[in-house]
């Protein structure tokens, strides 16, 4: 078997080398603070059933091809046409995943002749969009509503803003009324990605856009069905125009295979499940609220995502293993995904998660940083 070219094995030395080296793991049954499972629907009967149904019915396992060909399902249609009237939009577009629909999102809608004006702490998904575009891009400081009045007013033609409503690393919100009244009265257009707020915040876990009633005045949603939806993929909402065009011009869109019907199925029985009443969203928003009260050791406040700050890779990757062997499943989040000095512990709250296992583990974090 051939090796590696020269380049590449020097930079796993050197991810080795800074304790940054990645690798897959798989993890005994520990209480779950880390995954993105909000409200637990991975593990839903009420989806496995629909899925299960659907399948002892008659149902394909796969689409056959890509939308264009022969893989444009009637589940799938179905979906894209219950969830965007859930999410009060004209039409919905089904993505494999969320990284596939913000990145091919953006290199679709942006043009090289235009501006993007993104927040700099932005996912991975939406800067290799960026990147794909050809577009002027420029960062504004997190968050910072004066920044980005400022970029927005140095920039002339066609301007885009760029930013998320649940930031993945922080769980801190995004100032979307504010960041609106900005963006339109500079001529912008505003992509958000949605993400870490579907079935989350809102009174139907429905986003930040709606919880603000500021759906209308953004040119595009991604609302992806990894984390709180349980299942796998995103779909895009805005105009039926937005739809038509990334049919027609969204290369990641057009060149692949379809999702799974199945992904259809148990998605849209999960916003079926959210159209409620959800007991789930309730006992996660019992937590969201008692995790406020923990401020002194968990950072975040109104979402499921909280953090611990332990600066240095080393430091935090040791602490996280200490708490591990307690019985509870965090992670550390390394530099280079966040930058060095900022490495964390990553918690998630999730509707099956318990004020005591919750004051537990607090606990247990402050007798590790007294060490």
């Amino acid at each position: 078997m051939q090796e590696l070219p020269e380049r590449l094995r020097q930079k796993l030395a050197d991810r080795k080398t800074a304790h940054a080296l990645r690798a897959l793991r798989q993890f005994p049954a520990l209480i779950d603070f880390s995954s993105n499972d909000y409200l637990g629907f991975s593990g839903n009967i009420r989806i496995a059933n629909a899925v299960n149904n659907y399948l002892l019915s008659g149902g394909e396992t796969g689409s056959g091809g890509s939308r264009l060909l022969t893989g444009n399902h009637p589940k799938l249609v179905e979906a894209e046409e219950y969830i965007a009237k859930f999410h009060h939009a004209e039409a919905a577009l089904f993505f494999g995943s969320g990284y596939e629909a913000n990145s091919g999102l953006i290199a679709t809608v942006c043009h090289r002749h235009d501006t993007i004006i993104y927040d700099e702490l932005c996912h991975a998904s939406l800067r290799e969009g960026i990147r794909a575009s050809g577009a002027k891009a420029i960062s504004f400081a997190h968050n910072d509503l004066h920044d980005l009045q400022d970029k927005l007013q140095h920039v002339a033609g066609n301007k885009w803003v760029i930013t998320e409503s649940v930031f993945s690393m922080d769980g801190d919100i995004c100032p979307l009324l504010d960041l609106v009244t900005i963006s339109r009265s500079n001529g912008a257009m505003i992509i958000l990605d949605e993400a870490h707020a579907t079935g989350v915040i809102g009174k139907k876990g429905e986003g930040l856009a709606q919880s603000c009633q500021v759906q209308d005045q953004i040119f595009a949603r991604v609302h992806t069905f990894g984390k709180a939806i349980g299942v796998q993929g995103a779909v895009v909402m805005g105009s039926r125009e937005l739809r038509s065009a990334l049919v027609n011009f969204c290369r990641p869109f057009i060149y692949t295979t379809a999702p799974s019907p199945m992904l259809a199925v148990a998605a849209a029985a999960a916003y079926s499940l959210l159209d409620g009443p959800c007991d789930e969203w309730q006992k996660l928003q019992e937590l969201i609220h008692f995790a406020d009260e923990l401020q002194d050791v968990i950072k975040g406040e109104g979402t499921a995502i909280r953090q611990v700050m332990i600066p240095g890779n080393e430091a935090v990757r040791s602490a996280a293993e200490q708490i591990q062997h307690a019985g509870f499943l965090v992670l550390p989040v390394l530099s280079p995904t966040v930058p060095a000095g900022s490495e964390r512990i990553r918690i998630c709250l999730h509707a099956y998660n318990t004020k005591e296992e919750l004051t537990a583990l607090t606990e247990l974090i402050k007798t590790i940083r007294q060490q």
